[in-house]
């Protein structure tokens, strides 16, 4: 299920905006006035797709769009005044937010929520590989450090310091993480 959340100050646009996101099968739909009270909202939750109908009462929409495609895993659609889309445009797109212009096309406009969507379905799936490998080379330096430290106070070749702590955590039947963190703490510490 996709969840979305639609930042305009205008109640108008609340409601139109609300309307096509329903139209285009979406169900979990929030609304709220400005990029204050969406920062605020995005502190608890996590969004799919988040739309943004500029200007907001607070700021442009440029900002908060940038703001949520830079910490979020979340797909950012700017709705921006026709004249302005191009220039918009240019600002954002690196940053992967996705400009449409006003007043919006409902053909395009669901067409782009479901780009958003599956934008969204990709940087989360990028963002929680980029986790596990992140994790992955934090253990592996670990062990590296405790085998270094095993190889400095015991005087242990590396290879004997690899199996050291590999047989350690079949005996003991721990991960290789802890045995390399209980080796740094007895050594180091």
């Amino acid at each position: 299920m996709c969840n979305v959340l639609i930042v305009s100050s205008s109640d108008k646009g609340r409601v139109m905006l609300s309307e096509l996101c329903k139209s285009c099968s979406m169900t979990d739909i929030a609304t709220v006035l400005s990029a204050g009270q969406a920062r605020d909202l995005l502190i608890n939750k996590s969004y799919d797709i988040i739309i943004i109908n500029s200007p907001l009462s607070d700021e442009s929409g440029k900002e908060l769009a940038l703001f949520v495609a830079e910490n979020y895993c979340s797909g950012v659609l700017l709705l921006v005044k026709k004249d302005d889309a191009d220039k918009v445009s240019a600002l954002v797109q690196d940053a992967g937010v996705f400009v449409l212009h006003k007043p919006v096309n409902r053909y395009l406009f669901s067409q782009s929520i479901r780009l958003m969507h599956a934008y969204s379905k990709r940087i989360r799936g990028l963002h929680n590989k980029t986790i596990k490998l992140e994790t992955k080379i934090e253990e592996t330096q670990l062990i590296n450090r405790a085998k270094c430290v095993l190889i400095q106070y015991l005087k242990m070749t590396e290879s004997q310091a690899h199996r050291y702590i590999e047989k350690q955590a079949m005996d003991l039947r721990q991960p290789k993480r802890s045995i390399a963190e209980s080796i740094i703490k007895t050594y180091e510490y």
